[in-house]
């Protein structure tokens, strides 16, 4: 198992077009917003995923530096704290668990910060860097 890592910001009113971020939209592939299912991230271009780990540790380092851009902007004091949240999202990613945290800037912006397993347990998409390579082969 491996670990592709995703991250979105933008206008948190942008998120209720929710066509777009379902699979079943034609738009899908195309929109910058997350997906509504955490493991359809995994459908998006390959050109959408922010990095690929192979080692648990490196998830949380990833995760720990994303939070750090947007910790600064958030619209409410923080409920949990981050050494909680890394040591959350370890045990879940190392059980197959997508871990995605969503927060309110503010502004009226919304960050998603998500690492998705794969492959993954709860949807049938094939890996997007695999995809990639079987584009880049033909």
């Amino acid at each position: 198992m491996h670990w592709h890592a995703y991250q979105w910001t933008g206008n948190g009113a942008d998120r209720a077009n929710e066509a777009e971020r379902r699979t079943s939209s034609p738009d899908f592939a195309a929109s910058a917003l997350p997906p509504m299912r955490t493991g359809d991230w995994l459908a998006k271009p390959a050109s959408r995923v922010a990095a690929t780990f192979h080692d648990v540790g490196e998830t949380a380092d990833w995760l720990a530096a994303e939070y750090s851009k947007v910790r600064g902007a958030l619209l409410l004091p923080e409920r949990i704290l981050l050494g909680d949240r890394l040591e959350y999202a370890c045990d879940a990613l190392m059980r197959g668990v997508d871990v995605q945290w969503g927060e309110w800037l503010q502004g009226g912006r919304f960050a998603t910060i998500g690492m998705i397993c794969c492959p993954n347990r709860h949807v049938s998409h094939s890996c997007p860097i695999g995809r990639r390579a079987e584009v880049g082969s033909r």
